[in-house]
């Protein structure tokens, strides 16, 4: 399982979900467009994780196609957790995103996007429609929600681990709405020092974090196909 917990970490790093986070903190009443946005992506991401898991099946006949098919599938985003890790560290991505951001400077300057706009307007109600809409599954997500299916775990316990696996996704909006419910004069110094943190060390932790997973997904697909 510890896998599923590094995927959940990688996912967290959200573009999205950073910068909706940050403009939640620099706007009047955070903790409350924070705790809405926070609800409606916890209800998206839990809802369109149970259901992905459990439409990936679970018969007697599914199980004997999955003996076969589920290594080949282990070691193939093993390469391509291997593949982004790879691309991250040599620059390539980081070259990538520039020349994007370079091309799009030299367009006329843009309206922020419709949610951006919206979410200023600083309604929980909206943050909430906003948290639900945006959250949608990355490739980490995904690739997270396939390894708890792969534990073949009672119902249950597969509910509780799709649950926990979007508790520790979303932590960048949890921590700072626990910071301003225990301490909220000291939350906002320490909630820009985490920023601050996070942007010099992204990288180097989603490298480490996709390196990880791709050893583990390559070593479990391996060790699949000789039994």
């Amino acid at each position: 399982m510890g896998h599923v917990a590094v995927l959940a970490l990688t996912a967290s790093l959200n573009p999205t979900l950073l910068a909706a986070t940050t403009m939640m903190l620099l706007l009047d009443n955070p903790s409350r467009l924070m705790a809405g946005y926070l609800a409606g992506a916890f209800l998206m991401s839990v809802t369109v994780g149970l259901v992905i898991v459990f439409a990936l099946g679970s018969s007697g006949a599914t199980r004997s196609v999955q003996h076969t098919v589920n290594p080949l599938v282990d070691i193939a985003l093993g390469l391509l957790a291997l593949v982004v890790a790879l691309a991250i560290r040599s620059g390539w991505l980081d070259r990538r995103m520039a020349s994007r951001k370079a091309h799009r400077a030299s367009k006329p300057t843009k309206a922020p996007p419709r949610w951006e706009r919206a979410l200023r307007k600083g309604s929980p109600r909206v943050s909430f429609a906003i948290g639900a809409a945006l959250t949608l599954p990355g490739a980490s997500t995904l690739v997270g929600l396939y390894a708890i299916h792969n534990l073949h775990e009672a119902t249950a316990v597969t509910v509780l681990l799709v649950i926990a696996f979007n508790i520790v996704m979303l932590w960048l909006l949890e921590v700072p709405l626990v910071g301003y419910a225990v301490a909220p004069e000291r939350t906002p110094q320490a909630v820009g020092r985490a920023k601050v943190t996070i942007a010099r060390h992204a990288h180097a932790f989603a490298v480490r974090g996709l390196e990880l997973v791709a050893l583990l997904l390559l070593l479990k697909g391996v060790v699949g196909l000789m039994h």
